[in-house]
């Protein structure tokens, strides 16, 4: 029997017809919001990926961050025993708090001995400041008086040769006398042997040329007696000059004695200076913070210290930023001022905060032996640059944030 279906001869009817027409339709429309479907999904898939693209292209992140303070180490001025300690590890302290005491003995001996020292210093400085004046005026005078002594002996000397010439001329007046009483004497005596005077006119004549003869002698040494006054008055010029020249030195020694006074006030200073310093020695055994932060590994009692050596490490919580190793192809677009959020590892915190600088070279160039890319060995490694990034205010005021504790920043680029 032939199966009336699938016989060649067997004709279509309308309903056959409609039904592989709907059939059609149905599968065109299925095709078609398949199409749809997928079209709608690819969008979908277009617009989160632009908008995945956008969020993950306007930030940068990097692990390798943390966080950084300037560390403060107290270390000691002077050499010493320290006596106490007045902190404990970990403790907060503010700015001034006294840390620890190094034995003042030595330097309070050594602050008395200056002290005694300056005060015998402007002792005799303040001696040799008044003998100026004094020298001053004592050298002054000196100077006047040998003047005055020269021009008096000079006016003894004139004195003294006018005496002489006149002593000369009395001598010439009493030699003249004399020769014409002597004359006289002869002429009378041969007149006496002739008998033509009486003998009581020669005798007078005799007598008076004997008067005359004594005059001469006396005019003779009052002579002798004027020049040795003239010499005297020589010497005592020469004497008079001689002082005269001694007293012209008197700017010099004036001179001398202020400079020996300058010299005292100037060892005066230097003793000051050495009060001083042994002052601050003696201040420099109270070891006080310098700023307000935590203590950490602080010097025990019983320690001998040097200067130079480091007795405790004081750490400024409040004053701490982070430092953020961003690799060099990450820094196109960061720059100062842009957001930060900080997600802190030890505290799983999120702190806000900015970018304020870019370091001025990479980390390796500051360490202690930096790479040489000349020596021929180069291999190009991506380096990192350091960025410090600075917390908002108020963000950490519970002084969570420890230096060193690794965070994540991520910087807003838009």
């Amino acid at each position: 029997m032939v199966d009336e279906d699938k016989s060649p001869l067997r004709r279509e009817g309308p309903d056959t017809n409609s039904g592989k027409v709907a059939a059609r339709l149905q599968t065109h429309l299925k095709r078609r919001r398949n199409v749809l479907l997928l079209l709608g999904g690819l969008l979908v898939v277009a617009v989160l990926g632009f908008f995945l693209w956008r969020y993950f292209s306007g930030y940068e992140t990097t692990d390798d961050a943390q966080v950084d303070a300037h560390l403060h180490p107290v270390s000691a001025r002077i050499t010493g025993h320290v006596i106490r300690v007045h902190v404990a590890d970990n403790e907060y302290v503010q700015q001034g708090t006294l840390l620890a005491e190094i034995d003042p003995k030595d330097y309070e001996v050594a602050a008395d001995q200056a002290r005694a020292d300056l005060a015998s210093a402007e002792a005799a400085a303040h001696s040799v400041d008044i003998g100026v004046p004094i020298t001053a005026t004592t050298t002054s005078s000196q100077l006047q008086s040998a003047a005055a002594d020269v021009e008096s002996v000079r006016a003894g000397i004139k004195a003294a040769e006018k005496q002489f010439a006149a002593a000369n001329a009395q001598l010439e007046e009493a030699q003249a006398n004399d020769a014409k009483a002597q004359r006289d004497v002869l002429r009378y005596g041969m007149l006496v042997e002739k008998e033509e005077v009486a003998r009581q006119v020669y005798d007078n004549a005799v007598a008076a040329a004997r008067a005359t003869a004594a005059r001469v002698a006396a005019a003779r040494d009052n002579a002798a007696a004027a020049w040795q006054s003239v010499e005297q008055e020589r010497s005592r010029l020469l004497a008079a000059e001689a002082s005269h020249r001694a007293a012209q030195t008197a700017p010099k020694q004036v001179a001398a004695t202020q400079a020996r006074a300058r010299s005292a006030y100037a060892v005066v200073e230097q003793k000051r200076a050495a009060l001083q310093q042994a002052e601050l020695n003696l201040q420099y055994t109270k070891i006080v913070a310098p700023v307000t932060g935590q203590v950490n590994k602080r010097v025990v009692v019983g320690m001998n210290v040097m200067p130079g050596q480091q007795l405790l490490t004081i750490v400024p919580l409040q004053e701490v930023w982070v430092t953020a190793n961003f690799k060099e192809t990450q820094l196109g677009y960061v720059r100062p001022g842009l957001p930060v959020d900080l997600y802190v590892d030890s505290n799983r915190r999120m702190y806000k905060g900015h970018v304020d600088s870019i370091a001025g070279a990479t980390g390796p160039l500051f360490s202690l032996f930096p790479p040489e890319n000349a020596t021929g060995n180069y291999v190009k490694i991506v380096q990192r640059v350091p960025v410090k990034i600075v917390i908002e205010p108020g963000q950490n005021t519970d002084l969570q944030l420890r230096p060193g504790v690794n965070v994540v920043p991520k910087v807003y680029l838009r």
